[in-house]
């Protein structure tokens, strides 16, 4: 069974969400009351980018990200401005269940293999922006020049274990995953992978849930949850307005 990990996006202090070509949808003034809210309607896990971070190269949400590990009780996992050992070191140090790095990876392998090693596969993993096939780096805004094959083979061949695979031009869109890239670039690696970008609703979810044989167990969900693009969504209303604790133990 695919783990669903709705995302939570951090530009200047705001839940955002950004879609190629179109900017930025700004979906909560306090990404804090955001986890708040999937905690309330059950997630198990949550995905916070730090957007500014990326951008900038280092971690500039860093105190509101603190603060939702310190206020939902689900593991979160990190992406967005890690890309020194020592960023990696200071989110694991206030809960961060995994970091997710990218450019560090590409342009400081010392930095990554140095985190496999202190942290261990199962908190290290690696992000792949893939735009056709190919990587950007440094928030999206540089080609790698690698493919994101011959990227997790590498990764693979050092020891890591997992893979975010966000295809760039689905993400946002709701248009739909690319299965066939999806499952291309699964058969390629034979790493455990959580895919994100495209996906618009339950039929989606079982068409990934089709590759999990070949490594893909969870995916990352924005705009279709804000949204509202699931059935189920309105029973998870009904819980809020009810006062359900989002501290809840799970």
């Amino acid at each position: 069974m695919l783990l669903l990990i709705p995302s939570i996006e951090i530009r200047n202090r705001k839940c955002v969400l950004h879609v190629q070509a179109a900017g930025d949808y700004v979906y909560s003034d306090d990404p804090v009351e955001m986890a708040k809210l999937w905690r309330i309607e059950n997630t198990k896990a949550l995905y916070v980018s730090d957007i500014d971070g990326a951008v900038e190269g280092h971690m500039v949400n860093f105190d509101t990200i603190k603060t939702m590990v310190e206020t939902v009780d689900v593991p979160i996992l990190l992406g967005g401005g890690m890309r020194t050992f020592e960023e990696v070191q200071a989110a694991m140090s206030i809960g961060i269940y995994r970091a997710v790095i990218s450019t560090m990876l590409v342009e400081h392998p010392d930095d990554a293999i140095k985190c496999l090693e202190a942290f261990g596969a199962n908190k290290i993993v690696i992000g792949i922006e893939s735009r056709d096939g190919l990587v950007d780096i440094r928030g999206r805004s540089e080609h790698s020049g690698l493919t994101a094959v011959s990227l997790a083979l590498n990764a693979k061949q050092l020891g890591f274990k997992r893979i975010l695979y966000t295809d760039i031009l689905r993400d946002g869109t709701m248009r739909g995953p690319n299965f066939a890239a999806i499952r291309a670039f699964a058969e390629a690696v034979g790493m455990r992978i959580t895919v994100a970008g495209g996906v618009s609703g339950l039929d989606d979810l079982l068409k990934l849930q089709e590759m999990e044989p070949l490594g893909v167990d969870s995916v990352v969900i924005g705009r279709a949850l804000y949204e509202n693009k699931f059935a189920c969504q309105p029973t998870w209303r009904t819980a809020e307005e009810n006062g359900y604790p989002y501290t809840a133990k799970i």
